[in-house]
């Protein structure tokens, strides 16, 4: 139900109240904005780039470049442990509480300066752009295999494809049993839906803790293992990680980031392919295009990234009272930034609804920014890229099965349960 908010801008200046979308209707557990998220978002936009949405006591941002600004305000926390116990940040600590996963917070997603510069310092080296296309090929093996699997002329490409790459990929990083990669998936899906979500049930709830106890206690297992009999996997990387006279990482922290490598890598990628695929099959034309011209392969991941970002939202914890925009944001407030809506601002994006291969100077905000950029941006656009690429070099006449969008009801994410190709 929407509910009149206070709004920024001339709107706020001028006394003027407004209808506008709120709670639950700003995602995708509303059937309404799983169908069509850019027509609520973009009217909430053009009234108020700005905005407090009081059922749920966050301020909403949908502007690109307000979500920049916030993005690059170093003095922004990510921390929700710092947030109000009123606001939209404390019911996702709730969640983890509940689900005895306060541990996870201890992950660099929500760790702030100085513990968030140590964190990704000790682990983010694997991640790198030269080290990601030196694992290109692999990525583009492990595809090709995949397909060679794939013997039915109409078959869904989530289950094919999208779903198991990033979980072999990123298994084969950790060291991890990839025999097991649909129990990753599951446990992955199973803590997404109930810990990332504000109006989760109790079921969800308890779903999400027995998925996160069993992988805490697979991953205490591998580090205990990796300290015996060290590999080279990024496991035993981080067991031994120094740098300087930073801190090692301590166990907990070990599995914290291998719980966030393995979920927000998972589930993403899953959808940042599943979406590439989807819309580029939606504009026949373009994927002619992209066959004459195999390298515009980068190009085309990005625009995907932008016109249909996988990551809908991001969080940050407003540090100290201070005014943005002209509104007054108070310590302990959420904000919530709205990538997707951001990504197709006509202010900073010419024609935003138009998807286009071809855009130069692809704008999005996709992977978040400035010291929290995305760890895993590299790694997801290669597997984005090899996907795409060996699934329409392998099949000329692919396109998409007769079939009705099954947008997932997961918080801050964008894709569909299911993608049927016929060939």
């Amino acid at each position: 139900m929407s509910r009149k908010a206070l709004i920024s801008g001339e709107h706020e200046a001028a006394g003027t109240e407004c209808t506008l979308p709120s709670g639950a209707e700003l995602g995708p557990v509303d059937a309404t904005f799983r169908k069509d998220p850019y027509s609520v978002l973009g009217r909430l936009r053009s009234a108020a780039p700005v905005y407090w949405d009081a059922a749920f006591a966050r301020w909403f941002i949908t502007g690109f470049d307000e979500v920049r600004a916030v993005l690059r305000n170093r003095d922004m926390s990510s921390n929700p442990l710092i947030a109000r116990s009123d606001s939209y940040s404390a019911r996702f600590v709730a969640g983890f509480r509940q689900a005895s996963m306060e541990g996870f917070l201890q992950a660099m997603l929500w760790k702030d300066d100085p513990d968030h510069r140590r964190l990704r310092s000790l682990v983010s080296k694997p991640f790198g752009a030269r080290e990601m296309e030196l694992q290109r090929p692999r990525i583009r093996e492990v595809a090709e295999r995949l397909l060679d699997d794939i013997t039915e002329e109409k078959f869904d490409l989530i289950k094919s494809l999208a779903d198991p790459l990033p979980v072999v990929v990123i298994g084969d990083m950790l060291g991890v049993d990839v025999a097991r990669r649909e129990q990753f998936k599951r446990w992955s899906e199973d803590i997404v839906r109930g810990l990332f979500n504000p109006i989760r049930t109790a079921e969800e709830t308890q779903l999400a803790s027995c998925a996160a106890q069993e992988l805490r206690q697979y991953f205490a297992g591998l580090i205990e293992a990796r300290r015996q009999v060290l590999g080279d996997d990024l496991i035993s990387s981080m067991i031994v990680a120094k740098q300087g006279d930073l801190r090692a990482l301590t166990d907990q922290e070990v599995v914290a980031q291998c719980l966030l490598l393995l979920i927000a890598g998972n589930v993403t990628t899953t959808d940042l392919i599943g979406n590439a695929v989807r819309v580029l099959l939606m504009h026949p034309e373009q994927v002619a295009q992209l066959r004459a011209a195999p390298e515009l392969i980068t190009n085309a991941i990005e625009e995907v990234l932008r016109y249909e970002s996988p990551a809908m939202q991001v969080a940050r914890v407003v540090p100290e009272d201070m005014t943005f925009a002209g509104c007054p944001f108070r310590k302990g407030q959420s904000v919530q930034l709205s990538l997707s809506a951001a990504n197709r601002d006509p202010r900073a994006i010419p024609e935003p609804d138009r998807f286009d291969i071809h855009r130069s100077d692809v704008r999005h905000h996709s992977f978040g920014g400035n010291r929290h950029l995305c760890l895993g941006a590299h790694l997801a656009r290669v597997e984005a890229q090899e996907a795409v690429s060996a699934l329409l070099s392998r099949y000329p006449k692919l396109e998409l099965a007769e079939q009705e969008w099954q947008f997932r009801a997961w918080p801050g994410l964008r894709g569909t349960h299911e993608l049927w190709l016929s060939t």
